[in-house]
């Protein structure tokens, strides 16, 4: 007899700072608004400092955080941000995007897999990072507007932090009437933060990751996936 059973939906996963990027496309905003003279120097680096240490030991109160990132966007309005955002993207972005980061999605893409990047950093700044990896999916920390359609500072829904990247990948899911059991998924994640999606995935990814998730994935027996071995293999040598 002929197994009809309908192969499921293979879903490549990728968080982005620090596992597409060899940076924090966040901390990297706030750093450049300072350069444009939007913030002060002193007091915003203080606190973009601290929040990211934050971020960094799993301690992060996002909605403070995202009230503090946007800040400046907001006082400036729309014209004025996506200008500085275009900036942001020529100056430190697209410098930053590496061809083995670029060659791994475009093997999953090649392959039929639906390709989705899921980052706790907001979609404001992470939208046009997306777009330019060539990746059309995007779950981000989704920034509510006011009745003029601009930001207000507060998250729409739940932010994709932690637990939240795996209630929102849920929620997408659902959208399709599937479920994980539908799909096959692999995550590629840097950080101790996404433990939850790397758990509910069936190939989790440990890439690039900090020294804490790196020991986890060798104790669980997950991938560990260097990305950017080859920058840190240069750098050392032009060292």
């Amino acid at each position: 007899m002929t197994d009809t059973k309908t192969p499921r939906l293979r879903l490549a996963l990728f968080d982005l700072d620090h596992t597409l990027l060899p940076l924090d496309s966040d901390y990297e905003w706030g750093e450049f608004t300072i350069r444009l003279g939007w913030n002060d120097p002193v007091e915003f680096a203080r606190r973009n400092d601290e929040f990211y240490a934050h971020y960094q030991a799993g301690t992060l109160d996002v909605h403070d955080y995202v009230r503090f990132a946007t800040e400046a966007v907001r006082l400036r309005g729309p014209e004025a941000a996506a200008a500085a955002h275009a900036q942001f993207m020529r100056e430190v972005i697209a410098p930053a995007i590496r061809p083995q980061a670029l060659e791994l999605i475009r093997q999953h893409q090649a392959a039929g897999d639906h390709v989705l990047i899921v980052t706790a950093t907001n979609e404001f700044v992470t939208r046009p990072i997306a777009k330019a990896l060539g990746v059309e999916e995007l779950l981000a920390v989704q920034l509510a507007r006011d009745a003029q359609g601009w930001y207000t500072g507060e998250i729409d829904g739940i932010p994709t932090m932690r637990q939240g990247k795996v209630l929102r990948m849920e929620q997408w899911l659902a959208d399709r009437q599937l479920g994980w059991g539908d799909v096959e998924s692999t995550f590629y994640s840097d950080s101790m933060n996404d433990v939850p999606l790397l758990e509910k995935v069936d190939h989790p990814v440990a890439t690039n990751p900090d020294p804490r998730l790196r020991a986890l994935a060798q104790e669980r027996g997950w991938r560990i996936l260097d990305l950017f071995a080859d920058d840190a293999s240069a750098a050392t040598a032009g060292a």
